[in-house]
């Protein structure tokens, strides 16, 4: 390699699902779950450049053309941003996550998932964050409608192999929001700084938008499915 880095991957067989059903979310969970407990005891760390402290930055880059995406933006992100950064949790279990586990980075064989890809983004922050990104990449239909029974197999899946903790289980819906604003804030910014004719794909921000205004009304974790034991 003439002096350079290298390194060697080892091929893996499968292809991403362009129509993810329940079942599959629920293998996505249980997935994600082992590769946090696998992680354990990694002693190399990268803090999340794209956690709660990094959103009010981006915002500042892109504030300028928000309102030429959707009327109103300058008004509805600051407030966003003023609550997340005051409810954001303390002291949840910490460890290695993906960050960006969306459908083309998970492939399947045989209709059985064969291993997940693009650790570009993985660094160190909550593990429920990384749940939290999952059921906005996976449990939304494409008209930004949230499925309960998606959303349910991938919680089951999760907790299949490590249960949530209670702290974990109410921080859910402030970290489903927050996954959300992180998407439609890197969307935004992509959306508005692309040169014309640049040989990148901008993908629509206003997707998420959708998604984060669902999450601001969501009170309790079971509304995205999870199974409250009785007592």
């Amino acid at each position: 390699m003439a002096g350079r880095p290298a390194a060697l991957i080892s091929f893996l067989e499968g292809m991403w699902l362009r129509k993810p059903e329940a079942r599959h979310c629920r293998d996505v969970g249980e997935a994600l779950a082992r590769m946090h407990l696998a992680g354990e005891g990694f002693q190399i760390r990268r803090e999340n450049a794209l956690s709660v402290s990094g959103w009010r930055p981006l915002w500042d880059k892109s504030v300028d053309g928000a309102d030429a995406v959707e009327e109103g933006l300058t008004a509805e992100i600051p407030a966003e941003l003023d609550f997340l950064e005051a409810h954001w949790p303390k002291d949840l279990p910490s460890g290695v996550i993906h960050a960006d586990l969306f459908p083309d980075n998970v492939f399947f064989l045989n209709d059985r998932l064969s291993g997940l890809i693009d650790f570009y983004f993985a660094c160190n922050d909550y593990l429920v964050y990384d749940l939290a990104v999952c059921i906005n990449a996976w449990c939304f239909e494409k008209d930004c409608s949230f499925n309960l029974t998606k959303g349910m197999e991938m919680i089951a899946g999760y907790q299949s192999v490590r249960p949530l903790s209670a702290g974990e289980v109410e921080a859910l819906p402030i970290l489903a929001r927050g996954s959300a604003l992180r998407f439609f804030l890197t969307r935004l910014y992509d959306w508005i700084m692309t040169p014309a004719g640049a040989m990148v794909t901008k993908k629509d921000p206003k997707e998420y938008l959708r998604k984060l205004r669902f999450h601001q009304k969501v009170a309790h974790a079971r509304e995205y499915g999870l199974e409250v034991k009785a007592d």
